[in-house]
């Protein structure tokens, strides 16, 4: 099957339609789309699509079922923070004055780069779990498990990186530690191999 075909059609599933009555629809609208091709592809087309769509109507659940499990927005896409994120992050502002206090979603399997948080006095961050399961490892130590309710202390100068288990959605409050000259330094990232090593 050509896979590009499938990126070529949009489908939209109104309110009042199942997936298969909306696939189906999908599948007569675009009928001379399909008969422009063979019969074992417009079959391998539509059995595609079927699939991909209540793929990612499962992944919808699964993000409405999280942010359902807590009292803070998942947020919108983290896009100006994805060159140093491995998958999906997603952003939500909680303070901005003060004390700076952001809620980070990551979908399954999302982790950030190894970084370290610089400051010449003060700084540093804390992170406090409020959802789903994720991890937290320091460079030469053991990755540790994170659940709703743990917290992470993270001094200035400490390399590290956090995210998400592989089956699970997970966030946590990033809460930044007031101090002088502060900023963030990314490193690389946390690799499939090392990852996959994580249950």
């Amino acid at each position: 099957m050509k896979e590009q075909y499938a990126t070529k059609r949009l489908l939209l599933i109104p309110a009042n339609k199942s997936l298969t009555e909306a696939v189906t629809d999908y599948y007569v609208r675009n009928r001379t789309f399909f008969q422009a091709y063979d019969p074992v592809c417009e079959e391998e087309f539509f059995t595609h699509r079927y699939q991909r769509v209540r793929l990612d109507l499962d992944e919808q659940n699964a993000m409405q079922a999280h942010a359902a499990s807590m009292v803070f927005p998942i947020g919108a896409p983290n896009d100006a923070f994805a060159k140093y994120f491995i998958g999906q992050s997603y952003l939500a502002p909680v303070s901005t004055e003060q004390v700076k206090v952001f809620n980070v979603t990551f979908e399954p399997g999302c982790r950030n780069n190894w970084h370290i948080h610089q400051a010449e006095k003060g700084g540093g961050q804390m992170l406090i779990c409020v959802a789903g399961r994720g991890y937290y490892q320091e460079w030469g130590q053991e990755a540790r498990e994170l659940h709703p309710g743990d917290v992470v202390n993270i001094a200035p100068g400490v390399k590290h990186w956090h995210g998400a288990a592989p089956d699970s959605w997970f966030s946590h409050l990033a809460v930044e530690v007031p101090g002088e000259k502060t900023g963030t330094e990314w490193c690389e990232p946390v690799g499939d191999e090392e990852y996959g090593k994580l249950k």
